[in-house]
């Protein structure tokens, strides 16, 4: 690994390009694996099956990565700026790949239109994680930013369970409260540490006030998603109200549906 850092650290650009299709080939591989019958039907939901399926390998990936940097080296938490380890450059690298993967597979299968909050995100996350990798400043932020992944494990298979029509099943019924706690924990209290940080070392921070902005655009999509997600999983009118939400959801070529 010491080998190997100041290759990646010499070729940043190179080395997440090379991750981003290291994801690709996870994809390909993916698509062997069969596809629930009523997801089948559907070109959409099969792209849409497939794109979260490498998403959830993503997020089970540095989930787990990020908070055992985090175990392991408990300063990542507290020294933002300039802290970092070699498998801390290593995880945001593999991360930015990732990112840049799902962006490209987005737009190239022609989906960008109903996608473009997943876009939206991509594109804040890919500057700020660049940023990092090119200056090696805020490499632990990136880190800590990371821990949201361990929500979007749930949140993934949520979307899946709505595309295969389980939306009665014990599994589902079961994930929505344990995403309900993931994304309190992990998100939105990771979010709140993160933009803490940044006000209470405004001051000094190299370029705190663009990072302090794109925080703030994340803040907002973060809650409006939390609102959406309360809406559809609590606090729907009624049963008939929630199928016909479910079908409509699922048939949908918006990415982030509800």
């Amino acid at each position: 690994m010491e080998a190997l850092l100041p290759v990646l650290k010499s070729h940043p650009g190179p080395s997440v390009l090379l991750f981003s299709l290291l994801f690709r080939v996870v994809h390909r591989l993916l698509q062997r694996l069969p596809l629930p019958k009523v997801v089948r039907q559907d070109g959409f939901r099969s792209w849409k099956w497939r794109n979260l399926s490498v998403s959830m390998v993503h997020s089970l990936l540095t989930g787990t990565w990020a908070l055992t940097c985090v175990v392991v080296w408990p300063e990542t938490l507290s020294n933002i700026h300039s802290y970092h380890t070699p498998l801390s450059y290593l995880l945001v690298c593999v991360s930015t790949g990732y990112f840049m993967h799902d962006a490209g597979d987005i737009i190239l299968t022609g989906h960008a239109r109903g996608s473009w909050e997943f876009l939206l995100h991509h594109a804040l996350v890919m500057w700020c994680f660049l940023y990092s990798l090119y200056t090696q400043l805020y490499v632990a932020g990136a880190v800590i930013a990371l821990f949201v992944e361990v929500n979007s494990v749930t949140l993934h298979l949520r979307l899946m369970l709505k595309l295969a029509g389980a939306q009665s099943s014990s599994m589902y019924y079961i994930n929505k409260f344990t995403n309900l706690f993931t994304y309190v924990i992990f998100r939105l209290c990771t979010q709140l540490y993160l933009t803490w940080y940044i006000f209470h070392n405004y001051s000094w921070l190299d370029h705190g006030g663009y990072f302090l902005s794109t925080m703030m655009v994340m803040n907002i999509m973060i809650l409006i998603y939390f609102y959406r997600l309360l809406r559809a999983d609590f606090f729907s009118r009624s049963k008939s109200h929630v199928g016909q939400n479910g079908t409509h959801n699922n048939n949908s070529k918006r990415f982030l549906s509800e």
